[in-house]
């Protein structure tokens, strides 16, 4: 019953602090408020995902955080539903997700979203999505952290997936530092496909950033697998929990 009610208050936060925010930040584009670190395009996705980790009742421990301090990251995460999203969102300097493009037909939310940074991605159109991803690089250029979930969709347990090329191919082109990263504890607090909220804590570990100087388009399985295996073997440390060998299965 608590987990019903918890859940009603996320929801009721989503539908009511989505669009105050939203607004805010359409309101700052039309007096063309700069986008820069400290700037309303900055805190509003930061306070955004603190409110709702906040009316869940959840509490986010960071690992490693030393790995995400500098500028021009590429932070490479796994999908496990909306609380990882709420997670980073609170956590990472400067954040931009890669979100698939659905999200940005909402009204207020979508032209919000676009307004601050976000990349929409079609995800059954390759070509389109390669091209979202160069429209990123970007981003990274001036700073922003850019947050990719490389198994594209969210997942309903924690082994690893198999991973997508494309924010492999966003890195090498923006010659940007993928920093792994590795989300424990949002399947406890919400599974996918269910409605339940559960309060609980989310953990998440930075990984050492992997350089992508000097990489070409031909090294991007090299480089995806290369942070598949620091993801898996993060997961089987601290954990206990195995993931596939990589290269095992198709991804979603």
């Amino acid at each position: 019953m608590y987990a019903t009610i918890r859940a009603c208050f996320v929801a009721l936060n989503l539908i009511t602090v989505t669009p105050v925010l939203g607004s805010i930040v359409l309101i700052a584009a039309l007096f063309r408020v700069r986008d820069r670190p400290g700037s309303v395009y900055d805190w509003c996705p930061r306070w955004w995902g603190k409110t709702h980790l906040w009316m869940a009742g959840v509490r986010v421990i960071e690992h490693g955080a030393e790995h995400k301090r500098g500028a021009q990251h590429i932070f490479v995460a796994n999908h496990l539903g909306n609380f990882d999203v709420f997670a980073l969102a609170s956590k990472l300097p400067w954040p931009k997700f890669v979100a698939k493009a659905e999200l940005f037909r909402v009204p207020i939310m979508g032209p919000a979203m676009l307004q601050v940074g976000m990349i929409p991605v079609e995800r059954a159109n390759r070509k389109a999505a390669f091209a979202s991803y160069a429209k990123a690089t970007d981003r990274i250029t001036a700073g922003a952290s850019v947050a990719v979930y490389p198994e594209g969709t969210r997942g309903s347990a924690y082994p690893l997936r198999p991973f997508k090329k494309g924010p492999f191919v966003l890195a090498i082109q923006a010659q940007a530092p993928i920093v792994p990263m590795i989300v424990y504890g949002a399947l406890d607090v919400q599974r996918k496909g269910e409605f339940k909220v559960y309060p609980g804590e989310i953990h998440l570990h930075y990984l050492p950033a992997i350089e992508t100087a000097g990489m070409t388009y031909e090294h991007r399985d090299e480089l995806a697998r290369r942070t598949y295996e620091r993801m898996a073997e993060c997961l089987e440390r601290e954990y206990g929990i195995a993931s596939p060998p990589y290269g095992t299965g198709r991804a979603e």
